[in-house]
């Protein structure tokens, strides 16, 4: 399904009966990397996956784009669906939209899911998203390909499963370049430490314990930084933990939501 939001064609699926839950995935990835939990989630909820500005199915305007933008995007549609309030789970670019989300609009959101992602870049992020950036507009996104794998998975699942490996690798390869680019830039300037500790929402972060993407103390620093969050480290987990473990990541979530 499509709607016009803010000037763009967004894509969508909506599948299950019950409270809303909104699922925001990675840069590079689209609303299909949430199958593993599609089953789980749909016996107790709305589910509501869509493909973020310049990803999958959504359209592709010209970058560099915001978190703020992203946010607002997700606002739209939940408006253009009539939903007035939504649980979310947000794995990595998704947390981030997720937290911009909660610090301006607060009241859309029930309980939050933020897997996987930070409240605060590291010092190098805008140089290094910067360079992944100029190298998906010069050699196009098949050369990000092994690079993300490497960090989104650990080497023993990438080894075991070289079936997921292979439709991850087309979803990274298939992501457009100024989509990818745009989120790029979003990605370089996260700052949601002092903007979260006002928030009176129930919150789970998840973290993967060889997750070198966003390392633990990143997840510790948002923990912390959200009142009252849970933390939950799921072992054997890189960076797309909803994926490499699946079943401990569904039961945390499911446990959080219920």
């Amino acid at each position: 399904m499509r709607a016009q939001i803010n000037g763009l064609q967004v894509h969508y699926e909506v599948a299950g009966h019950g409270p809303w839950v909104t699922l925001s995935h990675p840069i590079s990835a689209n609303l299909s990397i949430w199958a593993p939990q599609l089953d789980a989630l749909t016996r107790q909820f709305t589910v509501l996956r869509y493909d973020t500005r310049g990803h999958g199915g959504t359209q592709v305007p010209a970058g560099p784009y915001t978190l703020a933008q992203l946010a607002a995007d997700a606002q739209g549609l939940l408006a253009h669906l009539g939903v007035s309030r939504t649980h979310w789970i947000g794995l990595s670019l998704g947390g981030m939209v997720a937290q911009a989300l909660a610090i301006a609009q607060p009241q859309l959101l029930d309980r939050v899911v933020l897997a996987n992602t930070t409240c605060k870049a590291a010092p190098n992020a805008a140089a290094l998203w910067g360079d992944r950036a100029r190298l998906a507009r010069t050699e196009g996104m098949t050369a990000l390909v092994q690079p993300t794998l490497s960090r989104w998975f650990t080497e023993p699942y990438r080894l075991a499963q070289p079936d997921d490996m292979q439709e991850v690798a087309r979803m990274i390869a298939g992501t457009p370049v100024e989509g990818y680019a745009g989120c790029c830039a979003a990605l370089s300037d996260v700052e949601f430490e002092e903007g979260l500790q006002g928030l009176n929402l129930s919150a789970l972060v998840l973290a993967g314990a060889q997750d070198q993407a966003t390392p633990l103390a990143m997840s510790q620093l948002l923990a912390r930084s959200w009142p009252g969050a849970k933390l939950a480290v799921l072992q054997g987990a890189a960076h797309i933990s909803s994926l490499e473990q699946a079943q401990a990541f569904n039961s945390e979530v499911l446990g959080f939501l219920l």
